[in-house]
Protein backbone atom coordinates (compact mmCIF):
# COMPACT_ATOMS: atom_id res chain seq x y z
CA UNK A 1 0.00 0.00 0.00
CA UNK A 2 2.91 2.31 0.82
CA UNK A 3 4.47 1.68 -2.59
CA UNK A 4 1.15 2.41 -4.31
CA UNK A 5 0.81 5.71 -2.43
CA UNK A 6 4.34 6.66 -3.41
CA UNK A 7 3.65 5.87 -7.07
CA UNK A 8 0.49 8.01 -7.00
CA UNK A 9 2.41 10.89 -5.37
CA UNK A 10 5.17 10.72 -7.99
CA UNK A 11 2.58 10.54 -10.78
CA UNK A 12 0.70 13.57 -9.44
CA UNK A 13 3.93 15.57 -9.11
CA UNK A 14 4.95 14.62 -12.65
CA UNK A 15 1.55 15.67 -14.05
CA UNK A 16 1.79 18.97 -12.18
CA UNK A 17 5.24 19.68 -13.63
CA UNK A 18 4.05 18.80 -17.17
CA UNK A 19 0.98 21.06 -16.84
CA UNK A 20 3.02 23.96 -15.45
CA UNK A 21 5.55 23.58 -18.27
CA UNK A 22 2.78 23.58 -20.88
CA UNK A 23 1.22 26.71 -19.43
CA UNK A 24 4.58 28.45 -19.35
CA UNK A 25 5.23 27.59 -22.99
CA UNK A 26 1.78 28.85 -24.00
CA UNK A 27 2.27 32.05 -22.03
CA UNK A 28 5.65 32.64 -23.67
CA UNK A 29 4.18 32.10 -27.13
CA UNK A 30 5.47 28.57 -27.62
CA UNK A 31 4.18 25.98 -30.05
CA UNK A 32 1.16 25.12 -27.89
CA UNK A 33 -0.27 28.66 -27.96
CA UNK A 34 -3.71 29.21 -29.51
CA UNK A 35 -3.89 29.64 -33.26
CA UNK A 36 -4.08 33.23 -34.59
CA UNK A 37 -7.60 34.68 -34.76
CA UNK A 38 -9.09 34.34 -38.23
CA UNK A 39 -9.83 37.80 -39.65
CA UNK A 40 -13.12 38.89 -41.15
CA UNK A 41 -13.17 38.28 -44.89
CA UNK A 42 -15.44 37.68 -47.86
CA UNK A 43 -15.43 33.89 -48.12
CA UNK A 44 -17.10 33.66 -51.52
CA UNK A 45 -18.86 35.68 -54.22
CA UNK A 46 -21.37 34.15 -56.62
CA UNK A 47 -22.52 36.48 -59.41
CA UNK A 48 -25.98 36.18 -60.92
CA UNK A 49 -26.41 39.03 -63.35
CA UNK A 50 -26.32 42.24 -61.35
CA UNK A 51 -26.92 40.35 -58.11
CA UNK A 52 -23.90 39.26 -56.10
CA UNK A 53 -24.38 36.59 -53.45
CA UNK A 54 -21.69 37.04 -50.80
CA UNK A 55 -20.64 34.90 -47.89
CA UNK A 56 -18.91 37.14 -45.38
CA UNK A 57 -17.02 35.60 -42.48
CA UNK A 58 -17.56 37.53 -39.25
CA UNK A 59 -14.70 37.11 -36.81
CA UNK A 60 -16.86 38.57 -34.04
CA UNK A 61 -19.50 35.87 -34.50
CA UNK A 62 -17.23 33.16 -35.96
CA UNK A 63 -19.57 32.33 -38.82
CA UNK A 64 -20.41 33.20 -42.41
CA UNK A 65 -23.14 35.77 -43.02
CA UNK A 66 -25.10 35.88 -46.27
CA UNK A 67 -25.09 39.32 -47.90
CA UNK A 68 -27.05 40.02 -51.08
CA UNK A 69 -25.88 42.93 -53.22
CA UNK A 70 -27.68 44.44 -56.18
CA UNK A 71 -25.05 46.22 -58.23
CA UNK A 72 -25.62 49.75 -59.63
CA UNK A 73 -27.06 50.56 -63.03
CA UNK A 74 -23.52 51.32 -64.26
CA UNK A 75 -21.05 48.86 -62.77
CA UNK A 76 -18.11 50.44 -64.57
CA UNK A 77 -17.91 53.39 -62.17
CA UNK A 78 -17.81 53.48 -58.34
CA UNK A 79 -21.12 53.76 -56.53
CA UNK A 80 -22.14 54.33 -52.91
CA UNK A 81 -23.77 51.67 -50.73
CA UNK A 82 -27.27 51.66 -49.28
CA UNK A 83 -27.68 49.08 -46.51
CA UNK A 84 -31.26 47.82 -46.22
CA UNK A 85 -31.83 45.94 -42.97
CA UNK A 86 -34.80 43.67 -42.40
CA UNK A 87 -37.02 43.31 -39.34
CA UNK A 88 -37.47 40.66 -36.67
CA UNK A 89 -36.69 37.60 -38.79
CA UNK A 90 -33.56 39.15 -40.30
CA UNK A 91 -34.77 38.26 -43.78
CA UNK A 92 -34.24 34.57 -43.07
CA UNK A 93 -37.83 33.78 -44.02
CA UNK A 94 -40.03 35.69 -46.45
CA UNK A 95 -40.23 38.89 -44.40
CA UNK A 96 -37.62 40.85 -46.33
CA UNK A 97 -37.36 43.73 -48.79
CA UNK A 98 -37.01 41.43 -51.78
CA UNK A 99 -39.99 39.20 -51.06
CA UNK A 100 -42.41 41.75 -49.64
CA UNK A 101 -41.81 44.88 -51.74
CA UNK A 102 -40.79 46.17 -55.16
CA UNK A 103 -37.97 48.16 -53.57
CA UNK A 104 -35.13 46.35 -55.34
CA UNK A 105 -36.80 46.79 -58.72
CA UNK A 106 -37.39 50.46 -57.92
CA UNK A 107 -33.73 50.92 -57.03
CA UNK A 108 -32.49 49.00 -60.08
CA UNK A 109 -32.07 52.13 -62.24
CA UNK A 110 -30.09 53.98 -59.59
CA UNK A 111 -26.32 54.30 -59.20
CA UNK A 112 -26.10 52.47 -55.88
CA UNK A 113 -25.03 49.14 -54.45
CA UNK A 114 -28.09 47.82 -52.62
CA UNK A 115 -26.84 45.76 -49.68
CA UNK A 116 -29.27 43.37 -47.98
CA UNK A 117 -27.78 41.20 -45.20
CA UNK A 118 -29.62 37.99 -44.38
CA UNK A 119 -29.53 36.76 -40.79
CA UNK A 120 -29.82 38.05 -37.24
CA UNK A 121 -33.24 36.63 -36.40
CA UNK A 122 -34.55 38.26 -33.21
CA UNK A 123 -31.20 39.93 -32.49
CA UNK A 124 -32.10 43.62 -32.89
CA UNK A 125 -28.83 43.72 -34.87
CA UNK A 126 -26.97 44.67 -31.71
CA UNK A 127 -24.01 43.32 -29.74
CA UNK A 128 -25.26 40.96 -27.03
CA UNK A 129 -23.50 40.56 -23.71
CA UNK A 130 -23.31 36.80 -24.02
CA UNK A 131 -24.46 33.91 -26.23
CA UNK A 132 -28.15 33.08 -26.11
CA UNK A 133 -29.22 29.40 -25.88
CA UNK A 134 -31.67 29.93 -28.76
CA UNK A 135 -30.27 32.83 -30.81
CA UNK A 136 -26.58 32.05 -30.36
CA UNK A 137 -23.76 34.61 -30.60
CA UNK A 138 -24.89 38.06 -31.73
CA UNK A 139 -22.33 40.75 -32.50
CA UNK A 140 -24.22 42.41 -35.32
CA UNK A 141 -23.30 46.02 -34.52
CA UNK A 142 -19.64 45.08 -34.73
CA UNK A 143 -20.35 43.31 -38.01
CA UNK A 144 -22.15 46.27 -39.60
CA UNK A 145 -19.94 49.05 -38.28
CA UNK A 146 -16.49 47.45 -38.20
CA UNK A 147 -16.26 44.26 -40.25
CA UNK A 148 -18.52 44.57 -43.29
CA UNK A 149 -18.04 48.15 -44.60
CA UNK A 150 -14.33 47.96 -45.50
CA UNK A 151 -14.81 44.52 -47.07
CA UNK A 152 -17.63 45.80 -49.26
CA UNK A 153 -15.76 48.96 -50.22
CA UNK A 154 -12.90 46.84 -51.51
CA UNK A 155 -14.95 44.13 -53.21
CA UNK A 156 -17.45 46.50 -54.81
CA UNK A 157 -14.94 49.30 -55.43
CA UNK A 158 -17.50 51.64 -53.96
CA UNK A 159 -17.21 55.37 -53.30
CA UNK A 160 -17.04 54.75 -49.56
CA UNK A 161 -20.24 56.71 -48.88
CA UNK A 162 -23.06 54.88 -47.15
CA UNK A 163 -26.74 55.20 -46.32
CA UNK A 164 -28.57 52.95 -43.86
CA UNK A 165 -32.24 52.00 -43.66
CA UNK A 166 -34.15 49.84 -41.20
CA UNK A 167 -37.72 48.94 -40.36
CA UNK A 168 -39.50 47.73 -37.25
CA UNK A 169 -36.81 46.27 -34.93
CA UNK A 170 -34.02 47.43 -37.22
CA UNK A 171 -35.57 50.91 -37.17
CA UNK A 172 -34.07 50.99 -33.68
CA UNK A 173 -30.83 49.34 -34.80
CA UNK A 174 -29.98 51.86 -37.52
CA UNK A 175 -30.10 54.73 -35.03
CA UNK A 176 -27.92 52.78 -32.59
CA UNK A 177 -25.36 52.12 -35.35
CA UNK A 178 -25.32 55.76 -36.41
CA UNK A 179 -24.60 56.74 -32.82
CA UNK A 180 -21.98 54.02 -32.35
CA UNK A 181 -20.01 55.04 -35.45
CA UNK A 182 -20.74 58.67 -36.34
CA UNK A 183 -19.84 59.48 -39.93
CA UNK A 184 -19.91 55.92 -41.25
CA UNK A 185 -23.46 56.37 -42.53
CA UNK A 186 -24.06 59.82 -43.97
CA UNK A 187 -27.84 59.30 -44.12
CA UNK A 188 -30.09 57.08 -42.00
CA UNK A 189 -33.78 56.26 -42.42
CA UNK A 190 -35.74 54.57 -39.64
CA UNK A 191 -39.19 53.24 -40.51
CA UNK A 192 -41.56 52.29 -37.65
CA UNK A 193 -38.77 51.74 -35.15
CA UNK A 194 -39.00 52.36 -31.40
CA UNK A 195 -35.95 54.42 -30.45
CA UNK A 196 -36.74 54.62 -26.74
CA UNK A 197 -35.72 51.31 -25.16
CA UNK A 198 -34.38 52.10 -21.66
CA UNK A 199 -37.63 53.19 -20.00
CA UNK A 200 -40.02 50.50 -18.64
CA UNK A 201 -42.34 50.68 -21.66
CA UNK A 202 -39.47 50.49 -24.14
CA UNK A 203 -37.85 47.63 -22.25
CA UNK A 204 -41.09 45.67 -22.26
CA UNK A 205 -41.48 46.24 -26.00
CA UNK A 206 -37.98 44.88 -26.67
CA UNK A 207 -38.54 41.93 -24.32
CA UNK A 208 -41.77 40.93 -26.02
CA UNK A 209 -40.22 41.25 -29.47
CA UNK A 210 -37.08 39.26 -28.67
CA UNK A 211 -39.21 36.76 -26.78
CA UNK A 212 -41.23 36.09 -29.92
CA UNK A 213 -38.00 34.81 -31.46
CA UNK A 214 -37.24 32.67 -28.39
CA UNK A 215 -34.43 34.92 -27.15
CA UNK A 216 -33.77 36.27 -23.67
CA UNK A 217 -32.93 39.97 -23.29
CA UNK A 218 -30.98 39.14 -20.12
CA UNK A 219 -28.33 37.85 -22.55
CA UNK A 220 -28.74 40.96 -24.68
CA UNK A 221 -28.49 43.99 -22.36
CA UNK A 222 -28.75 42.25 -19.00
CA UNK A 223 -31.40 42.69 -16.28
CA UNK A 224 -33.67 45.75 -16.20
CA UNK A 225 -31.25 47.81 -14.11
CA UNK A 226 -28.19 47.04 -16.23
CA UNK A 227 -26.65 50.29 -17.56
CA UNK A 228 -26.37 48.76 -21.03
CA UNK A 229 -30.07 49.46 -21.61
CA UNK A 230 -29.40 53.18 -21.29
CA UNK A 231 -26.11 52.94 -23.16
CA UNK A 232 -28.00 51.54 -26.16
CA UNK A 233 -30.97 53.92 -26.06
CA UNK A 234 -30.92 56.17 -29.18
CA UNK A 235 -33.06 58.85 -27.51
CA UNK A 236 -30.71 59.21 -24.54
CA UNK A 237 -27.72 59.52 -26.87
CA UNK A 238 -29.44 61.56 -29.58
CA UNK A 239 -26.60 64.12 -29.56
CA UNK A 240 -24.48 61.55 -31.40
CA UNK A 241 -26.88 61.81 -34.36
CA UNK A 242 -25.81 65.39 -35.03
CA UNK A 243 -24.38 65.66 -38.54
CA UNK A 244 -26.25 62.63 -39.87
CA UNK A 245 -29.06 63.18 -42.36
CA UNK A 246 -32.12 61.64 -40.70
CA UNK A 247 -35.48 60.46 -42.02
CA UNK A 248 -37.87 59.20 -39.35
CA UNK A 249 -41.30 57.80 -40.21
CA UNK A 250 -44.19 56.01 -38.54
CA UNK A 251 -47.90 55.37 -38.89
CA UNK A 252 -50.54 56.04 -36.28
CA UNK A 253 -51.86 52.51 -35.87
CA UNK A 254 -55.21 53.39 -37.44
CA UNK A 255 -55.92 50.70 -40.05
CA UNK A 256 -57.27 51.28 -43.54
CA UNK A 257 -59.66 48.81 -45.12
CA UNK A 258 -56.71 47.56 -47.20
CA UNK A 259 -54.78 46.84 -44.00
CA UNK A 260 -57.63 44.75 -42.65
CA UNK A 261 -57.95 42.85 -45.92
CA UNK A 262 -54.20 42.21 -46.03
CA UNK A 263 -53.97 40.74 -42.54
CA UNK A 264 -57.07 38.58 -42.90
CA UNK A 265 -56.00 37.24 -46.31
CA UNK A 266 -52.37 36.72 -45.27
CA UNK A 267 -53.41 34.53 -42.30
CA UNK A 268 -57.09 33.57 -42.52
CA UNK A 269 -59.20 33.04 -39.43
CA UNK A 270 -58.22 33.82 -35.88
CA UNK A 271 -54.52 34.25 -36.72
CA UNK A 272 -55.33 37.01 -39.19
CA UNK A 273 -57.39 38.85 -36.58
CA UNK A 274 -54.58 38.48 -34.04
CA UNK A 275 -52.00 39.77 -36.54
CA UNK A 276 -54.21 42.74 -37.34
CA UNK A 277 -54.48 43.59 -33.65
CA UNK A 278 -50.72 43.31 -33.28
CA UNK A 279 -50.14 45.49 -36.35
CA UNK A 280 -52.39 48.18 -34.90
CA UNK A 281 -50.93 48.01 -31.37
CA UNK A 282 -47.28 47.88 -32.44
CA UNK A 283 -47.54 50.85 -34.78
CA UNK A 284 -49.40 52.91 -32.19
CA UNK A 285 -46.63 52.17 -29.67
CA UNK A 286 -43.94 52.97 -32.22
CA UNK A 287 -45.66 56.28 -32.94
CA UNK A 288 -45.27 57.26 -29.29
CA UNK A 289 -41.57 56.35 -29.31
CA UNK A 290 -41.03 58.35 -32.48
CA UNK A 291 -42.69 61.45 -31.03
CA UNK A 292 -40.32 61.21 -28.05
CA UNK A 293 -37.34 60.97 -30.40
CA UNK A 294 -38.57 64.00 -32.34
CA UNK A 295 -38.95 66.01 -29.13
CA UNK A 296 -35.43 65.08 -28.03
CA UNK A 297 -33.87 65.96 -31.38
CA UNK A 298 -35.70 69.28 -31.49
CA UNK A 299 -34.55 70.10 -27.95
CA UNK A 300 -30.98 69.63 -29.19
CA UNK A 301 -31.63 71.58 -32.42
CA UNK A 302 -30.67 68.52 -34.46
CA UNK A 303 -32.46 68.62 -37.83
CA UNK A 304 -34.39 65.66 -39.20
CA UNK A 305 -37.16 64.91 -41.65
CA UNK A 306 -40.29 63.36 -40.14
CA UNK A 307 -43.14 61.48 -41.77
CA UNK A 308 -46.06 60.96 -39.41
CA UNK A 309 -48.79 59.14 -41.32
CA UNK A 310 -52.31 59.81 -39.98
CA UNK A 311 -53.12 56.17 -40.70
CA UNK A 312 -51.13 52.97 -41.04
CA UNK A 313 -50.32 49.70 -39.33
CA UNK A 314 -47.09 47.77 -38.94
CA UNK A 315 -46.47 46.16 -42.32
CA UNK A 316 -44.53 46.27 -45.56
CA UNK A 317 -46.45 48.53 -48.01
CA UNK A 318 -45.96 51.47 -45.65
CA UNK A 319 -42.22 50.83 -45.40
CA UNK A 320 -41.95 50.46 -49.18
CA UNK A 321 -43.53 53.91 -49.55
CA UNK A 322 -41.39 55.34 -46.73
CA UNK A 323 -38.25 54.24 -48.60
CA UNK A 324 -39.36 56.13 -51.70
CA UNK A 325 -40.29 59.21 -49.70
CA UNK A 326 -36.93 59.22 -47.94
CA UNK A 327 -34.92 58.52 -51.08
CA UNK A 328 -33.97 62.16 -51.87
CA UNK A 329 -32.41 62.52 -48.42
CA UNK A 330 -30.66 59.14 -48.66
CA UNK A 331 -29.35 60.03 -52.09
CA UNK A 332 -28.05 63.33 -50.79
CA UNK A 333 -26.13 61.54 -48.07
CA UNK A 334 -24.60 59.18 -50.62
CA UNK A 335 -23.50 62.06 -52.84
CA UNK A 336 -25.99 61.45 -55.64
CA UNK A 337 -26.93 64.82 -57.09
CA UNK A 338 -29.59 66.34 -59.28
CA UNK A 339 -32.51 64.89 -57.32
CA UNK A 340 -35.70 66.63 -56.25
CA UNK A 341 -37.99 65.38 -53.47
CA UNK A 342 -40.96 64.45 -55.65
CA UNK A 343 -43.49 61.92 -54.42
CA UNK A 344 -43.02 58.56 -56.05
CA UNK A 345 -45.59 56.19 -57.42
CA UNK A 346 -47.38 54.19 -54.76
CA UNK A 347 -45.83 50.76 -54.14
CA UNK A 348 -47.63 47.53 -54.79
CA UNK A 349 -50.27 46.11 -52.45
CA UNK A 350 -51.43 49.50 -51.29
CA UNK A 351 -53.53 52.07 -53.07
CA UNK A 352 -56.36 54.41 -52.28
CA UNK A 353 -56.27 56.89 -49.42
CA UNK A 354 -53.28 59.18 -48.86
CA UNK A 355 -50.80 57.53 -46.56
CA UNK A 356 -49.04 60.37 -44.85
CA UNK A 357 -48.81 63.91 -43.75
CA UNK A 358 -45.38 65.27 -43.00
CA UNK A 359 -43.98 67.58 -40.38
CA UNK A 360 -40.36 68.52 -40.19
CA UNK A 361 -37.72 70.19 -38.10
CA UNK A 362 -35.22 72.07 -40.25
CA UNK A 363 -35.72 69.69 -43.16
CA UNK A 364 -32.53 69.11 -45.12
CA UNK A 365 -33.21 68.92 -48.85
CA UNK A 366 -30.92 67.42 -51.45
CA UNK A 367 -28.90 69.83 -53.51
Amino acid sequence: MTNLTAIRTITLRTATVVLATALSVATLGGTTAAAPHKPSTISSITKEGRTWHLKVYSAAMDKDITVEVQRPIDESIPAPNIYMLNGLDGGEGTANWKARTDALDWLADKQVNVVQPIGGYGSYYTDWQKPDPVLGVNKWRTFFTEELPPLLDEALQSTGRNALTGLSTSGTSVLQMAEAKPGLFEAVAAYSGCAQIADPVGQQYVKLTVGRAGGDTANMYGPDDDPQWAENDPVIHAEKLRGTLLSISTGSGVPLLEDVQYYLEDAPGVNGAINLSLGVAIEAAVHGCTVDLKNKLESLSIPATYQFNPVGTHYWPYWDQALRDSWPLLAQGMGLRGLTPVRSARPRQHAGLPMQSSTSCAVQKPS
